[in-house]
């Protein structure tokens, strides 16, 4: 039984999104504001953050600032309809994925358990490919040597990249084995996940990127 933060200062709406949840199995907390969104997540060992970006007080971009400086619980934000820049920074800053507001509880119990879903199966074990290292019982990895930090969304598409290096792989199936959910229409997830993660990645010592960017493709992971 996960337990989901709700962190929203829209009270009527958390006690509606918050019973549903309830009904579909999820242990629910709130905090109504941001400014004690990291206290909350430790005191109530959240799995996941439900985080809504238009609050009073610290905005929800920040308070995402906060949490992925401390830790790499999943975070599913919420964005009004239509703002494509705060989705974008959003998920530059660490967002696992992101709904546009008004949504419907399924839509985000649906998400939220796409999210999670892809926790470790007993007996995994370690996979290597060329310097990248991921262990996937730990949900960490090692990329030439060296500690790679990244959240729950880079983690899983870059184990669906990895798994297939040298192929191609379309950003609709990234979406679907990354993700968690069907790639939509005009969505941009993929995209600012693959960005983040070839910078964090860095260059071969001949300058080319460990990920290729496939126009009309996909990308592809390429060793040294």
């Amino acid at each position: 039984m996960a337990t989901v933060l709700l962190i929203d200062d829209d009270a009527e709406l958390t006690r509606l999104v918050g019973d549903y949840l309830t009904r579909e199995g999820f242990t629910v907390a709130t905090a109504p504001d941001g400014s004690k969104a990291l206290g909350r997540i430790i005191e109530t060992r959240a799995d996941i953050v439900v985080l809504d970006i238009m609050m009073p007080g610290p905005d929800g971009l920040e308070v995402l600032r906060r949490i992925r400086a401390e830790t790499a619980v999943p975070v599913l934000m919420l964005t009004a309809r239509g703002d494509e820049e705060d989705r974008i920074t959003g998920l530059d800053l660490g967002a696992d994925d992101y709904l546009a507001k008004p949504c419907s509880p399924r839509e985000l119990a649906s998400r939220l358990r796409a999210i999670l879903r892809r926790a470790p199966s007993e007996g995994a074990t370690p996979a290597q490919t060329g310097p990248l290292h991921l262990d996937t019982v730990r949900r960490t990895a090692i990329w030439r040597g060296e500690p790679l930090r990244l959240t729950g969304a880079e983690f899983n598409i870059l184990e669906v990249l990895a798994a297939q290096a040298g192929r191609p792989v379309s950003r609709a199936d990234l979406s679907l084995q990354g993700l968690g959910r069907p790639l939509a229409p005009f969505d941009r997830a993929i995209d600012v996940h693959l960005s983040t993660i070839r910078q964090k990645l860095g260059a071969y010592d001949d300058g080319r990127s460990p990920i290729l960017n496939l126009r009309g493709i996909g990308y592809q992971f390429v060793e040294e």
